[in-house]
């Protein structure tokens, strides 16, 4: 990975992990403010509301936040069996450290929480951040979305392409069946 000209790496970063329950109002309210500016104003309220009730991980330096992601549990109905989701929210760097491995130690962290406490690693990927996750071993799910609305099965062919999934307790899951998750305000996935 080459860095950013002029970016520079936090020394003696390691990776904190903490429930929502568990970060001050201060924390959650850098968090925001990294998400917000990370994304260009096109992070929602509905957005940041998916991003809470998980494990948050978060890499600080003498800036502040300088990194974060979450996991948080979803539902998606697999085969006529409801599996547990390990859905990965608001993964973002600081422009300035960006290019320094924050990303990938932030993946590395939701990865193993994933991978140990549900049976299915997902999320929506951004153009940006698409090459991130294919490289650290997520696929983008070859079959068909959907999610349980109010009105029963939605399919959500705009997701299809860009959700990325990483087996876990589950084991291999076949493409040939569809994805179905639970519902949620905003954007689904």
């Amino acid at each position: 990975m080459t860095p950013r000209p002029g970016a520079t790496r936090p020394s003696n970063a390691e990776p904190r992990t903490a429930h929502t329950a568990d970060l001050s109002r201060a924390e959650l309210d850098a968090v925001r403010a990294l998400l917000d500016e990370a994304f260009e104003g096109g992070f929602s309220d509905e957005d940041w509301d998916h991003s809470l009730g998980g494990l948050h991980v978060l890499m600080c330096d003498g800036r502040g936040i300088a990194a974060h992601g979450a996991v948080i549990q979803r539902r998606v109905l697999y085969r006529g069996r409801w599996l547990r989701v390990g859905y990965v929210e608001a993964v973002a760097v600081r422009a300035d450290v960006r290019r320094t491995g924050l990303g990938g130690q932030v993946m590395a962290e939701l990865e193993r929480i994933v991978d140990a406490g549900y049976g299915l690693g997902a999320l929506s990927a951004s153009d940006e951040g698409a090459a991130l996750y294919e490289a650290r071993g997520w696929r983008v799910w070859p079959g068909r979305i959907g999610a349980l609305g109010p009105q029963g099965v939605v399919r959500l062919a705009e997701e299809e392409g860009s959700t990325f999934v990483r087996s876990a307790t589950a084991g291999p899951l076949d493409p040939a069946y569809e994805l179905v998750f639970d519902w949620r305000d905003g954007d689904v996935l």
